[in-house]
């Protein structure tokens, strides 16, 4: 007999994750707005541009396992308020590499950055925790759509702030520190119970490689890594192809504000359409809409195309990595979290890292203009959907199988 699970716990954690989203989150598309930008400025070769943006990711990759362990141990608050002072610290840092023009120093500021970048990965999962299975994707969701929030105040701050003190850039980094300082508080109000230990009839806990060899959870890492390479390749390259379109920081700040936007505002009703549809079909929309971001990319840069093809973009993100977050949820076990989730974010942001690190390589030394180097970036994004693509259909003609009970 199925045991019903009151959902009133899972409610409250949604609305401390969602502020959270909307506050500490802010950050996210503030960096990378202004980080590829910045690294320009202290490079000493444009082609590593988009390092510091790819420090980030490398240290979120890196620092994912630890995080999911930390989490495991000492409950979803700790590992949260440690991200956020990592936030915080890898912003002062950062500032202080801003005001001595030293690009190393930037980019071990970018590596502390990254700390938060994994915990903040950890909202979507965090609000799974306690939701009942009916409630599990919209939970996901709705915490998902408080990027909604940030995606208004981020690029809106970084316009006050940019060129607020006499370092250029400076200005966000002290205004980043203030929102991971003021945000770490919010987790105080965190109920999250620590996962209980699997019960003694329970079946063991698969090893690493049975989790990732199973074909539901390995889909769902394929797919949540490729929607978000994609994502972070053509996002990075972005601010970098507007300017060197002509254009100016307040249009590449208001197209990314627009693409965040896109990435969250579908996620209130991201989780109706998985429950009412199935999850396999709203990750290949999130595909097709991908796909379609670069094929109108491709077509022309003018600033009616960058906003059209980032906002496709991050409507396809939100298909794609919604529902791969959702897949992996259902396919695995409470105790196995702490191992399943770090290994899915260690590869998913291991796969961040290399199109980040591709991003501006493509962009800036793959063609001998803007021009050539957006086609470049763009162009890239077909295999890996195909990939993507390949898998779901692969796991379309298995046998269904049991799900794991939850």
């Amino acid at each position: 007999m199925t045991q019903l699970i009151d959902d009133s716990r899972a409610k409250k954690t949604v609305f401390v994750l969602v502020l959270a989203q909307a506050l500490i989150g802010a950050q996210m598309p503030m960096i990378f707005t202004i980080g590829g930008l910045a690294g320009q400025s202290l490079a000493s070769n444009a082609c590593f541009a988009t390092l510091p943006i790819s420090l980030i990711v490398l240290g979120s990759m890196i620092s994912a396992t630890p995080m999911s362990a930390i989490m495991q141990k000492h409950g979803r608050r700790a590992g949260f308020i440690l991200g956020a002072f990592c936030g915080a610290l890898g912003a002062v840092i950062g500032a202080y590499g801003l005001y001595t023009s030293s690009f190393t120093i930037f980019l071990i500021g970018s590596l502390f950055t990254g700390v938060y970048m994994s915990a903040h990965g950890f909202y979507r999962f965090a609000a799974a925790d306690t939701a009942s299975d009916a409630f599990r994707p919209k939970a996901i969701s709705y915490v998902m759509a408080g990027g909604l929030a940030a995606a208004l105040i981020g690029p809106q701050i970084v316009k006050v702030t940019a060129d607020a003190m006499v370092v250029p850039f400076m200005g966000t980094y002290a205004a980043v520190i203030a929102l991971n300082l003021l945000g770490a508080f919010l987790f105080v109000f965190l109920d999250i119970p620590k996962p209980a230990p699997p019960k003694a009839d329970a079946a063991p806990s698969r090893s690493r490689w049975e989790l990732i060899t199973t074909p539901r959870i390995a889909v769902a890492i394929i797919c949540a890594t490729v929607s978000y390479a994609l994502m972070n390749l053509m996002m990075t390259s972005t601010p970098l192809a507007v300017v060197g379109c002509g254009f100016t920081k307040d249009n590449a700040a208001d197209i990314v504000s627009g693409h965040v936007l896109a990435m969250f505002a579908p996620s209130f009703f991201t989780g109706h359409l998985i429950a009412r549809f199935g999850v396999e079909k709203i990750v290949a929309i999130g595909l097709v809409i991908l796909a379609a971001a670069g094929a109108v990319a491709l077509m022309g840069v003018t600033l009616p195309n960058f906003f059209a093809a980032l906002i496709l973009l991050g409507i396809g993100w939100n298909f794609g990595f919604i529902g791969a977050t959702a897949m992996l949820a259902e396919a695995h076990a409470p105790h196995e979290r702490g191992k399943m989730q770090g290994l899915n974010d260690l590869i998913v942001f291991g796969g961040v890292t290399m199109a980040s690190l591709a991003s501006g390589g493509l962009m800036n030394c793959s063609g001998g203009n803007a021009v050539e180097g957006w086609t470049a970036v763009n162009l890239a994004m077909a295999p890996f959907l195909v990939l993507a693509g390949g898998a779901l259909i692969w796991l379309a003609f298995r046998p269904k199988e049991e799900m794991v009970s939850q």
